[in-house]
């Protein structure tokens, strides 16, 4: 473990950008195919992956599946495949600029949870930017008005989602490592995928193939790329980065998607990302 935190953002900017990536090649297939279908042949590439990496951390397979809190961990892989799906759905209905704005949030829902489920203090000045943060995703949502879409609490439940999954993570590291919980995350994640969605299997074209294994590729690479990331700089030093994945991905909706951002959407997301990095900049002065 090293701490260079010039080479850690630097890796960071390279995974929002990774990621964002993903999320534009998953609306492309989604928008074809049964998102169900998409998630899960994804899920065998990036469980493949996970057994790799964890089972070379750990030194072997039996190794690295060895956890003490066995439902825990199928609960955390579970979690967020099906965040994974509800997040892509959102992309179909909403597109990325619209759910990424949304999404943003989970940092806020994160310190929001982290007292009822870790039993962790969150001082008066966190919970302000909290409630900062939610104006802030009510800006985005417009409840009230006629331009207000349902849909749009699609991307806000997979923001909730990812946040219970962020402090599950972070309680099962309590009594197991990272290489067992990654372990768990892509092995849970694809047989529960593999459950539901082989019986929504549809024919892809030549073309769409490619795409799928451009949509693997940057799964695992951007997961890849996260884990160097943590291994030189501390997450609370690169963390305020990961924000960057709302500007890469609401620039691929916009220029290569046809997607508009509207006034409300922009003065939401900036008033969300705003709240977070003070809720971060404050776990970090606490800490």
């Amino acid at each position: 473990m090293q701490n260079n935190p010039r080479l850690g953002i630097m890796l960071m900017i390279a995974t929002t950008f990774v990621f964002a990536v993903q999320d534009g090649i998953s609306r492309h297939l989604a928008g074809e195919y049964n998102v169900m279908m998409i998630v899960m042949i994804r899920y065998w590439f990036f469980a493949a992956f996970v057994i790799s990496i964890a089972t070379r951390q750990s030194g072997s397979i039996r190794a690295a599946a060895a956890t003490k809190q066995p439902i825990l961990q199928i609960t955390r892989g579970t979690l967020l495949a099906l965040e994974i799906c509800v997040m892509v759905s959102g992309f179909v209905l909403l597109g990325l600029v619209e759910s990424h704005a949304v999404f943003a949030c989970y940092p806020l829902l994160i310190a929001a949870l982290s007292g009822p489920v870790l039993g962790e203090q969150v001082g008066w000045r966190r919970w302000t930017a909290i409630g900062i943060g939610f104006v802030g995703v009510l800006v985005i949502l417009q409840p009230g008005y006629a331009v207000f879409a349902p849909a749009a609490v699609i991307p806000l439940a997979a923001a909730f989602m990812f946040a219970l999954y962020g402090l599950l993570t972070r309680f099962a590291a309590r009594k197991d490592t990272t290489a067992t919980s990654f372990f768990w995350t892509g092995t849970a994640g694809a047989v529960v995928m593999t459950v539901a969605g082989v019986w929504f299997w549809e024919p892809m074209s030549a073309a769409d193939w490619r795409w799928m294994a451009a949509l693997c590729v940057t799964g695992a690479g951007g997961h890849w790329l996260l884990i160097k990331t943590y291994e030189v700089a501390e997450a609370s030093e690169v963390q305020p980065f990961a924000y960057l994945q709302l500007v890469f991905a609401s620039a691929i909706g916009i220029f290569l998607l046809g997607e508009t951002l509207r006034p409300n959407v922009a003065i939401g997301a900036a008033i969300v990302v705003a709240a977070g990095l003070f809720t971060l900049w404050r776990a970090k002065k606490v800490a």
